[in-house]
């Protein structure tokens, strides 16, 4: 199968239009006219997984956090991230990423399901299209962004939710800004970093949000406002990244045989 045509697919999952400006989306390295048998998914283009790539003989490489951020005036061996992108030029591996464009469609949306939100509604809406629901004989507005918001199965402490959070996302532990005892039923989840979602979060009436990467200030600044945060890490909610995407060539492109990356953080705590 051409890697053009496992394009086409992956953006009728998550277009490349719904990445955020500033992000860098779509085929990053490597021949669109390339035939792929194997696909290897991972969240981050480390040297380890580029590595693993090229020993299982991987024709792409897939993953959510892209390579290149930034314009680069260069491509050499000297810096890390031109000697990972010379590696997989010579290994003739192409290389593709899905980051917000996938952050405001599934990521969301499994995370949501993750923790078994109900009634859910899009926290940070992103993209918004009147569909012309003719069974219905009514518009009905279509609605992608970051976040999303719901009620949970039943109210519980904060203490529970937390352990329900480490148990769905199968992390270790979370950080908890805020009382244990405190009663859930509203939660906002925002995978990857969520500190700049605060206000949306209280302004949707939730009293807790699921997500990663909350600073010191934010975590404090939140609770004062009556925002309890668990933070459950950047890796640690959106590891699920890998086997999304692995379901879905799976089920979408049969042919094709895929590989996905072990499933363990990139920090170890001492």
């Amino acid at each position: 199968m051409k890697c053009d045509e496992i394009i086409k697919k992956l953006e009728s999952l998550s277009p490349a239009s719904f990445a955020e400006e500033w992000d860098n989306v779509g085929l990053l390295a490597g021949r669109r006219d390339k035939e792929v048998s194997t696909v290897y998914i991972a969240l981050d283009a480390t040297d380890e997984v580029i590595k693993e790539a090229v020993r299982l003989g991987a024709d792409l490489l897939l993953t959510h956090h892209p390579l290149i951020f930034k314009k680069m005036g260069r491509i050499t061996t000297e810096d890390f991230i031109g000697r990972r992108l010379v590696e997989l030029l010579r290994n003739d591996i192409s290389y593709y990423a899905m980051h917000t464009n996938f952050d405001v469609m599934g990521m969301a949306e499994a995370a949501a399901d993750y923790l078994e939100l109900q009634d859910r509604q899009v926290l940070n809406v992103t993209y918004e299209k009147v569909l012309d629901k003719k069974v219905l004989d009514a518009e009905t507005p279509s609605r992608e962004g970051f976040g999303r918001v719901g009620r949970l199965g039943k109210s519980m402490t904060v203490a529970e939710f937390a352990a329900f959070v480490k148990l769905r996302f199968d992390v270790p532990n979370v950080r908890v800004y805020g009382s244990l005892e405190d009663i859930v039923e509203l939660a906002a989840v925002m995978p990857g970093s969520g500190g700049s979602f605060i206000r949306d979060v209280i302004n949707a009436g939730a009293k807790v949000m699921v997500t990663g990467d909350i600073g010191h200030h934010e975590g404090i600044d939140a609770v004062a406002q009556g925002l309890t945060i668990i933070d459950a890490g950047h890796y640690g909610i959106e590891k699920l990244f890998i086997a999304y995407m692995e379901m879905f060539i799976k089920r979408e492109l049969p042919g094709l045989t895929v590989c996905a990356a072990e499933i363990k953080e990139p920090f170890v705590v001492v």
